[in-house]
């Protein structure tokens, strides 16, 4: 118990962070809640990240429900950010093309489910959204009669292969040897594209598992050998391994599927009661092949699983002894990676247990549960207190570099790569 108030307490201090006045909250996040089963996804790869190349035929994917029987009159618009997600000072007309509203008219209604809701789909670029310069990209949706208020946002990045990224991981660490932790060393081959200070013009982004919290910033490289800049041996490029992701299926409402010990149908809908989960931060390591935190949405007997799969009441439980000054949450893409208040589990004295029941769209889930200090920001969380962490763990990390040359007024995103163990 010790060790646990010892972990919870450098953890909160780890993420005391303070934001400057006039940032805006830039995660992908649904802010009505009406609206549910937010997807940002690369068109033709559910595997990798929400990123495509500019002037390219790649495609981004945006999918999310509206719990209705009618159809709202949606929009997006197009906010070009930097390295940091804030926005830059880019006009709309120097990072896109056209008129930046587009109407989201690509929707359909569910079929036979006991919840009606609208599904809506939304593909990037689009016919008026087409991005002009790389970056970062937040992509808002908000009401016609109502512009001034953002229901939801997806973000996603747009780059120029301009340079080259390859990288290499290990556990074998300056902090530790096949215990804990995987260090990256990074190398940029920048080939005839000209950077005149990379000391100063270049911004590295390191993210493990598309988690927000784990973010890492490289502002100097530790040498320059003629094209190729090295990044390494630098405290940022070394990560907590956590744990492999721990796995759900509800595909079929009225059958239990992968790690669903029963099922029932209470009141107007399917309950999915979950086999209970415990600690496993003093477990060996276990292999299991998962999705790095996401989620597919998918129902057995449909044709089109986004308007087939119906919500199903999922009940999450963890034998774990009660925290005193933070919280537990149940995390991953489901909750944008990120420690939602609707996925806050609650301490149960009776059952000397923690539960947690939330509606979620029948698919293919990962999660992990996350320990959040109460004066912590709401984005973090740490699963190192209840997955612990074990240096096999397969994770992916995705490496951003951006490129401001003096004078310019904002960060071109100019080369992207995803590392994987």
């Amino acid at each position: 118990m010790m060790r646990r108030a010892f972990l919870i307490s450098a953890l909160s201090a780890l993420f005391t962070i303070s934001s400057e006045a006039g940032e805006i909250d830039s995660s992908t996040a649904i802010f009505e809640p009406t609206f549910r089963s937010l997807k940002v996804s690369n068109a033709d790869d559910f595997m990798a990240p929400p990123l495509i190349r500019l002037n390219s035929q790649d495609r981004i994917l945006i999918s999310f429900d509206e719990m209705a029987e009618d159809p709202s009159d949606l929009c997006a618009r197009l906010i070009h950010c930097n390295s940091d997600w804030q926005p830059s000072a880019l006009l709309e007309s120097e990072y896109l093309q056209g008129f930046n509203m587009e109407s989201l008219d690509d929707y359909g209604f569910s079929s036979n489910t006991f919840h009606h809701f609208v599904n809506y789909r939304f593909t990037f670029p689009s016919e008026s959204l087409v991005p002009t310069v790389s970056g970062n990209y937040l992509l808002q949706i908000y009401d016609r009669d109502d512009p001034d208020t953002t229901l939801l946002q997806a973000r996603f990045q747009v780059v120029e292969p301009l340079i080259t990224t390859t990288g290499d991981l290990t556990t074998r660490t300056d902090r530790d040897t096949n215990e804990s932790h995987q260090q990256l060393s990074l190398r940029l081959l920048t080939r005839d594209y000209r950077i005149d200070n990379p000391y100063n013009d270049l911004k590295v982004s390191v993210v493990q598992n598309n988690r927000p919290a784990t973010e890492r910033f490289l502002t100097a490289p530790l040498r320059i050998a003629g094209p190729e800049i090295v990044y390494e041996h630098q405290a940022p490029l070394i990560f907590p391994a956590s744990n492999e992701y721990r796995r759900f299926e509800t595909v079929r409402a009225s059958y239990p599927g992968m790690h669903v010990d029963s099922v029932a149908f209470i009141g107007r809908g399917y309950h999915a009661y979950l086999t209970p989960d415990a600690d496993r931060s003093e477990h060996q390591y276990v292999y299991d092949e998962t999705q790095h935190g996401r989620f597919l949405i998918r129902e057995y007997n449909s044709t089109d699983s986004d308007l087939g799969a119906d919500y199903v009441t999922v009940h999450f439980t963890l034998d774990f002894p009660e925290l005193i000054g933070a919280d537990i949450f149940v995390e991953g893409e489901m909750t944008a990676n990120r420690c939602l208040e609707e996925f806050r589990m609650r301490y149960d004295h009776d059952a000397h247990l923690y539960r947690l029941e939330v509606p979620l769209k029948q698919g293919s889930y990962n999660y992990q549960y996350v320990v959040r200090g109460t004066d912590a920001p709401h984005w973090s969380g740490d699963p190192g207190v209840v997955e612990g962490n074990k240096y096999e763990t397969s994770n992916e990390y995705l490496v951003s570099v951006y490129h401001r040359p003096v004078g310019a007024r904002a960060d071109r995103l100019v080369s992207a790569a995803l590392i994987t163990k």
